[in-house]
């Protein structure tokens, strides 16, 4: 332990994520599995606001949406199929 972090912290995070995939997410690709674990830390490091209150979820869309603001993801880069042509 030291400080804040200890070992109980990445379990409760590994715990969350493991339900996620299980349960909500069902069907995860490895090439997509960075994003899923993405999600999921910034779900955990987001959960209580700085006075150490649970945030609502309003809130966490509007910090999320503070984060994506110029960021662009195609249809390519989510299929894996980047770079490719019509012909291929």
């Amino acid at each position: 332990m030291r400080g804040d972090v200890h070992t109980n912290g990445f379990e409760n995070l590994w715990s969350l994520l493991k339900r996620g995939v299980k349960g909500t997410y069902i069907s995860v690709k490895p090439f997509h599995l960075f994003r899923y674990i993405d999600e999921q830390t910034f779900r955990y490091n987001n959960r209580i606001d700085e006075s150490g209150k649970k945030r609502p979820d309003g809130e966490h869309f509007d910090i999320a949406l503070s984060q994506i603001t110029g960021k662009r993801l195609t249809y390519s880069e989510v299929t894996g199929k980047v770079g490719e042509t019509a012909e291929n």
